[in-house]
């Protein structure tokens, strides 16, 4: 059995790397060759390029010099007729859009697997919508990484299947010493509360920084840790008044996040009304045994256990997040009982290995129905 894995880039982002932890899993599967198509050579990261190397993977590169690039079509279609693939597995809306055609041309199986959020308000006013409504006929099956996401994108059940992210558990291992990321930061033995995302729409950090400095105003025993870039990583500095920009640092893109994750005492994800599906974030947060206050949105319900593993905030509120934040903060014992909570249902649910499984049966199940 081949798959066709096919998206945009390897950039740092939730998707990327959940293709990337599959491409491990399925490695060790026997009878399963895996190949994958690019339309970037933007690849973060050189932890990124070694994964590949690793698994020798050589990425085929359809690079578009535009968004829609109708050469494309052609790109794909050759390449198809070249590998042979039995599955053709899309990451990306603008990747199902070129699949499509090409899938039905040739008789590749289609699994159209871009869902990795759930917008609360999804209209014809969106692109991905009409995207939605073009490729989901012709897909063999749909695939999300939350029930939020069928849901919010009206999958028909025919072919609808819900595939959770998994965690590769071997990324926590050999971790640096705490204390000594500690004082590479500079925080000492201060709390940390922190938020990994990128600074985009999809991300409410302005409630994250003013939920910080609403606690700056009354203790000085905690520093507030952002990682990530996006366009919104400058006006988001520009909030934070002077007197608190040595407690509320911006630490831009980081290779080594579990590393920085774990001297987090509190790890948060703050969510704009676009939804999420599930969070990688929020995963490593609890592999890491962190307890988490995360707004109550969507997919974030399937991954946090509210009032077990953290907290589920309202959207924008941010009296409500700086208290909870506030109560982990001085509560070692629920902070310590949430992590480890977190840690065990990361280990039970959301393994790589039960991730593995389940696109492999549907691997299977697809190629049965030809």
């Amino acid at each position: 059995m081949k798959i066709l894995h096919y998206i945009d880039s390897l950039r740092s982002g939730g998707k990327e790397r959940q293709l990337l932890e599959l491409l491990k899993g399925l490695s060790g599967i026997e009878g399963i060759e895996s190949e994958l198509a690019l339309m970037s050579e933007d690849i973060h990261f050189l932890d990124n390029s070694n994964i590949l190397s690793d698994l020798n993977i050589s990425p085929h590169f359809l690079l578009r010099k535009t968004k829609k690039d109708l050469r494309i079509f052609l790109s794909l279609y050759r390449l198809c007729k070249k590998i042979g693939p039995d599955i053709l597995h899309s990451w990306e809306s603008m990747c199902s859009v070129y699949a499509m055609p090409i899938t039905r041309l040739l008789g590749i199986k289609f699994i159209n697997g871009f869902i990795r959020n759930a917008p609360q308000n999804l209209s014809f006013r969106n692109n991905i919508w009409l995207r939605t409504k073009i490729t989901f006929p012709f897909s063999d099956a749909i695939v999300a990484n939350s029930r939020a996401g069928l849901n919010s994108y009206r999958v028909p059940d025919r072919k609808a299947f819900l595939v959770h992210n998994g965690f590769d558990l071997s990324r926590i291992t050999d971790l640096p010493d705490s204390r000594e990321v500690r004082d590479r930061l500079g925080v000492g033995m201060n709390k940390v509360v922190g938020m990994v995302g990128t600074f985009s729409d999809y991300k409410d950090y302005n409630t994250f920084i003013e939920a910080a400095q609403k606690i700056l105003l009354k203790r000085d025993d905690v520093s507030f840790l952002m990682l990530g870039d996006g366009n919104n990583l400058q006006a988001c500095k520009e909030k934070v008044l002077p007197r608190f920009s040595s407690r509320i640092r911006f630490l831009g893109k980081i290779h080594n996040v579990e590393e920085i994750v774990n001297v987090f005492s509190v790890g948060v994800l703050c969510s704009s009304v676009h939804g999420e599906g599930i969070s990688n974030a929020i995963m490593e947060y609890m592999v890491l045994n962190k307890p988490v206050v995360a707004t109550d949105c969507n997919g974030n319900r399937e991954l946090v256990m509210d009032g077990k593993t953290g907290f589920l905030v309202t959207q924008g509120n941010v009296i409500e997040l700086a208290a909870r934040i506030v109560q982990l903060l001085d509560d070692n014992h629920l902070a310590r009982r949430f992590g480890k909570a977190g840690h065990l249902r990361i280990r039970e649910e959301f393994s790589l290995e039960k991730m593995t499984l389940q696109y492999t049966s549907l691997y299977r199940e697809i190629l049965r129905s030809k």
